[in-house]
Parts: C-alpha cells; sequence; structure tokens
C-alpha cells in the first residue's frame, strides 16, 4: 500500500514536472539566443534576442534582452503545450522612443495567434489582449506606473476563458475571453522599438 501511494505521488510530481519549468537563461551563451527558444514576430520589422550580461539580473549573470525594432517581436519556447496554468518573467524596460514594453505570451498556436499580456512604461498600464489573424484586441487594462530602468515581475494565471493579471506580486485584475481554447506554446514578447530584459521565466500547470 505504501508503496502505491509512493508511486502515485510520483507520478503525480513527474506529470507536473513535464508541465513546468523555469529559465534564467544564466547557462547560456552570450549573443544569441538560447537553446530551446526561437524568435518570430507579429508583422513587420527585425527582432533582436540575445542573451546577455547583465549585473542587475534578479539571476545573475545574464538576463535575455530584445533590442530590434518590429511590431510585436517574441521568443517561444519549444516543446511547451500549456492551455491551464501560469506564466510568469521578471521584466526591466530599458528604452525605446515609441515604446518601452515587456510581456509574457501563451496559448500561442502560430505568430498571428495567441493570449498576450504586456505591461508599459511609456504609457503607464499593463493590458490583456488576443491576438487573432494577426489583429490584436484589448479585453482587459488597468492603468498603474510602470517605471522604467527598473525590475518588475509580471504574471497571468489561466483557466479556461478566465484570466487574473497580476503585477509585482500585486493582482491587478481578472477578465474573460474565449477566442483561443486550446493548448498552446508560452514565451515572450515585446513592441516596436522597446529594449527591454528578461529573467526568471516560469510556466506551469497549477
Amino acid at each position: 500500500m505504501k508503496l502505491r501511494i509512493a508511486l502515485l505521488v510520483l507520478s503525480a510530481w513527474t506529470s507536473f514536472a513535464a508541465a513546468a519549468g523555469r529559465e534564467t537563461f544564466d547557462q547560456a551563451r552570450p549573443g544569441a539566443l538560447p537553446a530551446g527558444w526561437t524568435g518570430a514576430q507579429t508583422g513587420e520589422g527585425k527582432p533582436v534576442w540575445a542573451v546577455v550580461a547583465d549585473a542587475s539580473a534578479p539571476s545573475r549573470p545574464h538576463a535575455l534582452k530584445q533590442s530590434g525594432t518590429a511590431d510585436y517581436p517574441l521568443a517561444l519556447k519549444d516543446g511547451t503545450a500549456l492551455r491551464d496554468g501560469f506564466v510568469e518573467v521578471k521584466f526591466k524596460p530599458v528604452s525605446g522612443e515609441d515604446d518601452q514594453a515587456g510581456g509574457v505570451v501563451w496559448r500561442v498556436k502560430d505568430a498571428k495567434n495567441y493570449y498576450i499580456a504586456r505591461a508599459n512604461a511609456s504609457e503607464g498600464n499593463v493590458r490583456i489582449y488576443h491576438f487573432l489573424n494577426g489583429k490584436r484586441t484589448q479585453f482587459k487594462g488597468a492603468n498603474l506606473p510602470v517605471a522604467a530602468g527598473q525590475w518588475h515581475t509580471l504574471r497571468v494565471e489561466f483557466a479556461g476563458s478566465q484570466f487574473k493579471v497580476s503585477f509585482n506580486g500585486k493582482l491587478l485584475f481578472e477578465a474573460e475571453d474565449a477566442t483561443h481554447r486550446d493548448a498552446g506554446q508560452v514565451g515572450l514578447w515585446t513592441k516596436a522599438d522597446s529594449v527591454t530584459l528578461f529573467d526568471d521565466f516560469v510556466f506551469g500547470t497549477k
């Protein structure tokens, strides 16, 4: 009986571990996207994703930086397929004349169809959108200061059509949308000429 319980616990833990992950980028070689990630974009432009050394990173010595200019740059974690769960990242808006944004994406079918929650230091807000066939539609948001040059934490929990968006450990708002219901990839996102650093990317089932 004890052996059976132990095996059940191990099985449950293995299932959770297979659906969860954490990326600190600290073991990756600087100068390019780390292994297991794919760069993409929604719209036009040329994203530039690269691991860089950053002494301010929450998990030193590296962070992932996006420094190119495109409509909506994406960095997608290979091999992920998450329907219900959470994504979380620490990010620092560094610069940008048009935007200074950083976000997380989930249920990514392709570069034109996914969910995105992002914070924008230029606009002073946090918002959640869906992209459908490349068109972005906002369905909730909150106005608040998002300081440039500082690290912040953005987290989204999702189950079915229900979403919870938290910023720096505080629940900002709940939202509902049923555009994308299937499991998909998770990853990172910026906008326009945003130069943004990312660290401690975490995802999994709840």
